[in-house]
């Protein structure tokens, strides 16, 4: 059957101190909302719809940007998690399907979560609420369950002292047809005439008309919602640990794990070592049998089986690192292609180039790509030795086997198999140096 999403993302971020909307916020280097999208996404849902409120314009743009297909509706005014949901009825007036409904600020929920709600739906069943268990339960709606029939859904100021009891907790993820969602959503706003309309109340409408509602439970770690800035950190937390520890056992090793960083769409490869204080940011690819040494930085990258980075290197944008590449110390590659076996062993800048297999690009070498308006990029062929502490004026190509001297200053292209100098030559002055340093000390000294 069809899958809809509905995604609320209409809550204000007042609690978070910030002029960004609350789900703007990141978690692992992706929106809150981001994750919510990526997790629909994950269970190919036909169709997105995002309910968006405060600030909605800002959301629906990065929700757009997310994925152009998805959907936005505006609630206006704050009246409760059901009148949310019935803004999106519109949207999907003819869906035929499952509608499941998530939030934007509760970014841990997973696909295979929402696919165990969808199979017990298939089963069956009219209604399903996603639960967990919760010690203490404090604040949470409790899940009164009869059985395997969900009877009911309290809030814990409404609860009695048996309910209060329950330690079966609401995460608000509700999943049901559309036809049948939408129905409910109707009847509980007709009774609730000028008040806020609240998602929770379809359970006992659903049962006093027989139909079947049920409740399935997850850890509690995929419930985090997030409304402070505290609650940020341990959302991030969460993600860490729990990705950490799947790259882990799909064979990464990592010897301080606690200490590296992950985004949610890191891939990494089987035997990839990990050494401590590595960061990934959004976009990279990490092929097997690679090396990322201490203390480096990676984003929007990709790595070639066997290559070894860092330490303490920086891969941005568009870098693309060759099988068994060495990228060392210091070094720092933006939207360039490194190719097989090639080497920059440290204190360089590779920007906006393409550098052959097996050249060898000396230590101090800048790529000097920008002319303070363009980007220019510059072509270094197989087997080139670029000697150290030169400068490349983009844009120019030097050629296969070429060897350029250290020091050099290149602004032209250096044929195949030449040796290109451009230095001013050296003179040196005999007994100039310490005649010199002496005049100096003499006019300090009388100061």
């Amino acid at each position: 059957m069809a899958t809809a999403i509905v995604i609320l993302a209409a809550g204000q971020g007042s609690r978070m101190a910030s002029e960004l909307p609350k789900v703007m916020h990141k978690v692992a280097g992706v929106s809150l909302l981001g994750h919510a999208m990526h997790c629909a996404a994950r269970i190919e849902a036909e169709k997105t719809v995002i309910v968006v409120g405060h600030q909605g314009e800002q959301v629906s743009a990065l929700a757009k940007s997310i994925d152009p297909d998805v959907e936005t509706v505006l609630q206006k005014d704050q009246n409760g998690t059901g009148d949310a949901v019935l803004h999106a009825a519109e949207s999907l007036r003819d869906f035929d399907g499952d509608v499941i409904v998530l939030y934007g600020d509760t970014p841990l929920v997973q696909p295979e979560t929402l696919q165990t709600m969808l199979d017990c739906r298939a089963k069956g069943h009219d209604i399903v609420v996603l639960g967990f268990e919760a010690q203490p339960p404090g604040g949470y709606g409790r899940l009164v369950m009869q059985n395997d029939v969900l009877k009911e859904i309290v809030e814990a100021a409404d609860a009695s002292e048996t309910q209060r009891a329950i330690s079966f907790c609401n995460s608000g993820v509700v999943c049901a047809s559309a036809k049948t969602l939408f129905l409910l959503l109707d009847s509980v706003a007709k009774q609730n005439t000028g008040g806020e309309v609240y998602l929770t109340d379809i359970v006992k409408i659903a049962n006093s008309r027989g139909l079947a509602c049920t409740a399935i439970t997850c850890a509690e770690s995929e419930t985090l919602g997030v409304n402070t800035r505290a609650d940020l950190a341990k959302a991030e937390a969460a993600f860490q640990s729990g990705a950490r520890a799947e790259a882990m056992q799909n064979g990464v090793t990592m010897t301080s794990p606690e200490t590296v960083f992950l985004a949610l769409d890191t891939v990494l490869g089987r035997d990839v070592t990990i050494e401590p204080n590595v960061f990934f940011g959004p976009g990279v690819t990490v092929e097997n049998n690679v090396e990322i040494r201490a203390n480096s930085h990676l984003e929007g990258c990709h790595i070639s089986n066997g290559a070894i980075i860092g330490p303490f290197a920086r891969l941005r944008l568009g870098a693309e690192i060759g099988g068994n590449a060495r990228v060392g110390n210091f070094v720092e590659i933006k939207a360039s292609q490194i190719d097989q076996d090639a080497k920059i062993g440290h204190l360089a800048y590779v920007g906006d180039a393409h550098i052959g297999a097996e050249t060898n690009i000396g230590a101090g070498v800048i790529f000097c790509n920008y002319d303070g308006v363009s980007k220019h990029k510059s072509v270094i062929g197989k087997g080139a030795f670029i000697g150290s502490n030169t400068a490349i004026v983009s844009p120019v190509h030097i050629g296969d086997e070429a060897l350029v001297g250290s020091g050099s200053v290149i602004t032209k292209d250096v044929p195949a198999d030449a040796l290109a100098i451009a230095r001013a030559r050296q003179e040196t002055k005999a007994g100039m140096g310490k005649r010199l340093m002496d005049r100096l000390r003499n006019l300090k000294a009388k100061k």
